[in-house]
């Protein structure tokens, strides 16, 4: 079976297709065979990251039923291990994809025999890229060291928290126990899903521990991207300390991938950075994100830097 990472961010420019891409290729380098999905549905660009021209076949051509099963839809790429269902084809109304379209996808994807699976999510907190998280009880969620990037982080996993919350209630039919809960405070309830769990395990302390044990398997991690040195190192560890303290959500972080304007000169050229760097810093980083996600050992290093008393102010201001 597939590990499927859904790779998404609260904002856009934070470097996740580029990440994606890059993950994609080392993985298939350890002889995973590795699976993309430009599901950045409306503005896809993972096959000029990669390097190859702009495919004849996408996405839609499933949806659509011009391709009977969704591995029709594949492509081979130049890397060996590596494959891709590109979305640069689609249409333009792909964004706003319908229920049951989204669900024949999902039910396509879980179908799939491919060692790893990456999904390039869009930006934000639309339906589809919530949706897309839900897929997968692990996630990979891309942040600049930015206060704005943080803030849309927060905004982000938070509506995935809640969406994954509902799904549990519905699974286990707990619906009677999800109404009484939002018939105390629905205000509340969506603007800060954390108080959900907590009025749940109120008023049915046995059934709440369920949905709080089944919540905290979920394997969601955090890398930090287009760190400067001047930048604090350990901001992604306090950012997973808000989001336990706040949602009780496990997230681990798993690594800063500097800067660097050679990255930019890469994506003009339309080639895999890193093979035109491979001996650069970002490489490097992007080898230890990857071993993560690998399941390889990894060492994180942490220097002192700003106080969690700040981050947490940041978070407390986005709510």
């Amino acid at each position: 079976m597939a590990h499927t990472w859904p790779i998404g961010g609260g904002k856009g420019g934070t470097g996740k297709s580029f990440l994606t891409a890059n993950i994609g290729i080392l993985l298939a380098r350890q002889k995973f065979k590795t699976l993309l999905i430009d599901a950045d549905l409306g503005g896809a660009n993972l096959h000029t990251i990669i390097g190859i021209p702009c495919p004849d076949i996408s996405l839609s051509d499933f949806i659509n039923k011009r391709c009977l099963t969704l591995e029709d839809t594949v492509l081979e790429t130049p890397i060996p291990n590596l494959f891709l269902i590109s979305g640069a084809r689609n249409k333009l109304d792909i964004a706003n994809l319908a229920y049951e379209q989204k669900m024949k996808i999902f039910r396509a994807i879980s179908g799939l025999d491919y060692h790893y699976i990456l999904l390039d999510l869009s930006a934000g907190t639309s339906f589809n890229t919530i949706d897309f998280f839900t897929l997968s009880d692990s996630g990979i969620f891309v942040c600049c060291p930015e206060p704005t990037s943080i803030e849309n982080f927060y905004r982000l996993i938070r509506s995935v928290y809640l969406r994954k919350m509902f799904q549990i209630l519905k699974a286990h039919h707990f619906r009677n126990l999800a109404e009484k809960a939002e018939a105390r405070n629905r205000d509340v309830i969506i603007s800060r899903p954390e108080y959900l769990l907590k009025i749940l395990k109120e008023i049915d302390p046995e059934k709440g521990d369920t949905i709080e044990r089944i919540l905290q398997a979920f394997q969601f991690k955090l890398v930090l991207n287009q760190v400067r040195k001047r930048d604090n190192p350990r901001v992604g560890i306090l950012m997973s300390k808000i989001v336990e303290k706040h949602l009780g959500l496990k997230i681990q972080f798993i690594g800063n991938v500097g800067f660097d304007e050679r990255v930019h000169d890469e994506l003009c050229r339309k080639g895999p950075f890193i093979d035109k760097y491979p001996y650069s810093q970002v490489t490097v980083d992007l080898r230890g994100v990857t071993n993560v996600i690998a399941g390889t050992a990894y060492e994180q290093v942490e220097s002192p830097g700003s106080s969690l008393k700040d981050l947490s102010a940041l978070s407390e201001e986005s709510s």
